[in-house]
């Protein structure tokens, strides 16, 4: 039996009865939410067209109540922009550096590769101009206060794995008070950027590893995980967890995932766990 999630607040009679139709049931109503349990086999793409809304499937497995650590991307999942291209802005190359990163993204170019093609373009930006992206174009993306107090108040960890840069998710840790974070370091030189990456660089089979190092560190099973992201570098970590959620994704995370939330904020990660 599987449960069907709609992410929908309220629906109208008609919605109403169009879910009926295609279940052959009534959808429950929960706090935000809708749930469904069913064996019927529905194009969920003509269901979520037709309803305006996100409705994904939760199978048996998953356990909504155990789980206890969610591991998600920050750029464009948590946030709502890509850093290294705002960054690339103060420089007046944004066009050209975030051609290469949506080409990485979608899983076209090796990401380790196109992230020191992309930071050597980067050279000689004063770092204080690091500050200003920060400040004046970093925003969470929505849903994301909502979802991080309910991790809390859940005693569900929460770790921020990035292909991005250490200068964002620091300040994103201190602010949100959140438990575990990763990323690259910039290089710096006489307070400019030096066009490297410090260390080795955080990229897919990096984002793997600290899900698999925090689930033995907590002491839980991979099933108790939930991994969320958006390009194709966040794949081998969303494959470890037990469930993984698609934000906003490229097609071909989308189509390797779990769930996938393309019009609700990231509070309907609550919707998940509480079903």
């Amino acid at each position: 039996m599987n449960k069907y999630i709609f992410h929908k607040n309220s629906f109208s009679i008609n919605e109403l009865n169009s879910i009926e139709i295609a279940f052959s049931k009534t959808p429950i109503a929960k706090a935000n939410f809708y749930t469904l349990d069913s064996n019927e086999s529905v194009d969920l793409t003509a269901i979520r067209e037709q309803l305006s809304c996100d409705v994904n499937v939760l199978n048996d497995s998953f356990d909504g109540q155990a789980v206890r650590l969610l591991v998600t991307d920050m750029d464009s999942t948590l946030i709502s922009i890509e850093c290294i291209d705002e960054i690339a802005d103060m420089l007046g190359i944004k066009a050209q550096v975030s051609a290469i990163t949506e080409a990485a993204m979608r899983g076209e170019l090796d990401f380790e590769s196109s992230l020191t093609q992309r930071v050597a373009l980067l050279k000689g930006l004063p770092v204080e101009e690091l500050q200003r992206v920060y400040d004046e174009r970093l925003t969470l993306n929505p849903g994301a206060q909502e979802l991080i107090a309910f991790l809390k108040e859940s005693n569900i960890k929460l770790a921020l794995v990035s292909g991005g840069f250490t200068f964002f998710t620091d300040k994103l840790k201190d602010r949100l008070g959140l438990d575990y974070t990763l990323a690259n370091t910039l290089g710096v030189e006489d307070g400019r950027l030096t066009g490297k990456v410090v260390g080795a660089i955080i990229g897919a089979q990096a984002k793997a590893d600290l899900l698999l190092a925090l689930v033995n560190e907590l002491a839980i099973e991979t099933e108790q995980v939930i991994a969320m992201g958006d390009g194709a570098n966040d794949l081998l970590m969303m494959n470890e967890a037990g469930l993984s959620v698609a934000y906003h994704a490229k097609p071909t995370v989308q189509e390797q995932t779990d769930i996938q939330l393309n019009n609700a904020g990231l509070n309907a990660v609550v919707d998940l766990l509480k079903a």
